[in-house]
């Protein structure tokens, strides 16, 4: 059984990408065979002759919203002078009209608190969730929408050490997200281009859109030893008949279901059933995939390089096995890969 000091690796901070390549296709692509572990190198666009016609990819449809807020906190009654600087970061809208978020200085942001973005728009702290959440709404003349509209930052992760640009409001964006809802993108899909997309469909290769909208849990390192207690904050999904319909037919018919990065497997492996078909649902999933993992319905991973003992490498290395992952983390650090968001890709076949 697999503790979570398991999968630590060391990382030359020079190989955490601060920006995005100019071409979105021009990223490097470390290919891995899971049985036998076998790698080669080479580039993205070397994807359209790994997909087989008779295959169907499979893409998060999910659009990162601008959800950083950076505000100052309103004093309370007989405070003097302004109040310090403070973030919110905005996770998903609830039912009842408030919002799911996270805040910075945790300590200064407690129910009843305000943070003003300007004139027109502030959150008050209604309720703290526990494990750094809490519930917002939007006290001021600009309701959430509008407050993001013009207030809003591309949440870029941590390891991003610079402030967002103008350009990341495109290139932290998948060209083909449709549903607003991610905190985080999709970073398997941000090396795909229309031109790469359409040359895909051309050869006959199937395409099939879902929905899993991406929360800050993402970037959370498991600081447990014990995989089983480590809590995974639910993410919402949506599968539409379309979609199932069309990687049931595929995966029927002899083709192989890509999963294009692990928000992907995530969504396909909490709707299948024990036989590998997907079911239509939409809902909420805190599936945690570790190894050992039997995976149901995803056949190929399209999936980024990933932070050290984070449940993303812990899905990697259950789909393509621990030892030949860790191994090829190994060798694409020695060749110079380009590491998390920004960086290169890797195949599992």
């Amino acid at each position: 059984m697999h503790r979570t000091s398991d999968f630590d690796y060391e990382l030359p901070p020079s190989l955490i990408a601060q920006h995005p390549l100019p071409d979105r296709a021009a990223s490097r692509l470390l290919v891995l065979q899971r049985v036998g572990g076998a790698i080669r190198h080479a580039q993205f666009r070397d994807l359209v002759d790994l997909v087989a016609p008779e295959d169907v990819l499979v893409l998060n449809g999910s659009r990162v919203i601008p959800a950083r807020l950076r505000g100052t906190r309103v004093p309370g009654r007989g405070a003097r002078g302004p109040g310090g600087a403070a973030e919110v970061l905005l996770v998903r809208a609830l039912p009842d009209g408030t919002w799911l978020g996270m805040g910075h200085p945790g300590g200064k942001l407690k129910p009843g608190r305000r943070v003003a973005f300007g004139d027109d728009s502030a959150v008050e702290i209604v309720a703290m969730l526990g494990g750094g959440l809490r519930r917002v709404k939007f006290v001021g003349a600009l309701d959430a929408g509008a407050t993001l509209a013009k207030y809003g930052e591309m949440p870029l992760p941590p390891y991003i050490r610079r402030p967002p640009r103008p350009d990341d409001r495109e290139r932290y964006q998948t060209v083909y997200a449709v549903h607003d809802g991610s905190v985080a993108a999709p970073t398997a899909g941000l090396h795909f281009t229309r031109h790469l997309l359409e040359h895909v469909r051309a050869r006959g290769t199937a395409v099939a859109m879902l929905d899993l909208h991406i929360g800050p849990g993402t970037f959370k390192p498991v600081e447990v030893e014990n995989l089983a207690d480590h809590p995974l904050h639910a993410e919402a999904y949506a599968v539409s008949e379309e979609a199932a319909a069309t990687i049931n037919q595929r995966r029927e018919a002899g083709g192989r279901t890509w999963a294009v990065g692990t928000t992907v497997v995530r969504a396909l492996e909490a709707c299948a059933d024990e036989r590998g078909a997907i079911r239509a649902a939409t809902g909420e999933t805190s599936l945690f995939i570790h190894p050992p993992y039997p995976f149901r319905t995803v056949d190929r991973l399209l999936t980024n390089f990933h932070l050290p003992r984070s449940t993303l490498l812990m899905l990697v290395c259950a789909f393509g096995g621990y030892e030949h992952v860790m191994r090829a983390y190994r060798d694409a650090i020695a060749q110079g890969y380009r590491f998390y968001s920004y960086g290169d890709a890797m195949a599992i076949m």
